[in-house]
């Protein structure tokens, strides 16, 4: 049976919030690695208006039949009534990589 990985992005409103969703992800395994990116500069609609707002990005990487698990503590952890959760499939990545992130998370 092939392990399907995927990766997730979330964006937070502060690096603090986006280290705690990320230290979360790993202590419980659900994700192999979190890595942030920030400040990054948003526009969106919100409510009927363009909004911008600074925000750090956080790329999760962990199988795909964790991702409700991954969903659900994000939801419990974020601040944001929307928060941002995509997952986007890993078609392909080095072997040593993906044993390495396999070993890495709940089985």
């Amino acid at each position: 049976m092939k392990i399907e990985f995927v990766q997730l992005t979330t964006t937070t409103e502060s690096k603090e919030e986006a280290e705690k969703i990320a230290q979360t992800l790993v202590k419980r395994r659900l994700a192999g690695c979190v890595q942030i990116i920030g400040p990054i500069t948003s526009i969106h609609r919100w409510k009927g208006k363009v909004e911008k707002a600074d925000e750090w990005l956080c790329f999760i990487k962990t199988k795909k039949e964790l991702y409700s698990n991954v969903e659900d503590a994000i939801k419990q952890i974020h601040k944001y009534e929307t928060p941002e959760i995509i997952a986007i499939p890993i078609t392909a990545g080095s072997k040593e990589y993906l044993e390495w992130l396999s070993n890495e998370l709940k089985t």
